[in-house]
């Protein structure tokens, strides 16, 4: 199985709300005690492998941005069908997630380059939501490289040991 989380490279767009995909990695792999992450040139990802409930899982951030992850994610799965590509909401409310099977990428740059590199949307998504109390701002474009506020951070952080527990 691989779990490929999506975000942003470069330390600039650590805990940004587009890179929630990728601290939802960082988690899993902590808490499951999986070693470090190692740049895959062939994958252009960082990838980091254990087990997780006796099943050998091969998580993944790909280096690419956001726009275009679907390149590495192809690269990927040509060894595993079994995946499943986690990333920010802007339409689902902090605090909540959501998975989605075989569905459209409802605006989100990030999963239609994926779909398109596949050409296909059926595989597994967990959508972690990232809007704000007050809804969804006008500039989604700006508001999803700004980083988490404290009180956001925490209650992104809730949502992830949510996404571990399951």
């Amino acid at each position: 199985m691989i779990i490929i989380g999506l975000g942003n490279p470069g330390t600039q767009y650590n805990r940004t709300r587009h890179n929630a995909g990728f601290a939802a990695i960082d988690a899993i792999a902590k808490a499951n005690g999986f070693g470090e992450f190692k740049l895959s040139k062939k994958h252009n990802s960082l990838i980091s492998e254990g087990i997780i409930n006796d099943n050998k899982v091969l998580l993944a951030k790909p280096q690419n941005f956001m726009n275009n992850s679907g390149s590495p994610i192809k690269s990927l799965i040509k060894q595993d069908k079994n995946f499943t590509v986690i990333h920010d909401d802007i339409d689902i409310p902090l605090g909540k997630i959501k998975t989605a099977e075989d569905s459209s990428s409802a605006g989100h740059k990030g999963v239609q380059d994926i779909i398109q590199a596949l050409g296909t949307k059926d595989f597994n998504r967990i959508r972690i939501g990232i809007q704000p109390k007050q809804g969804k701002p006008d500039n989604t474009e700006e508001f999803v490289l700004q980083k988490f506020t404290e009180e956001e951070q925490k209650l992104l952080n809730k949502t992830i040991k949510e996404i571990i527990s399951k």
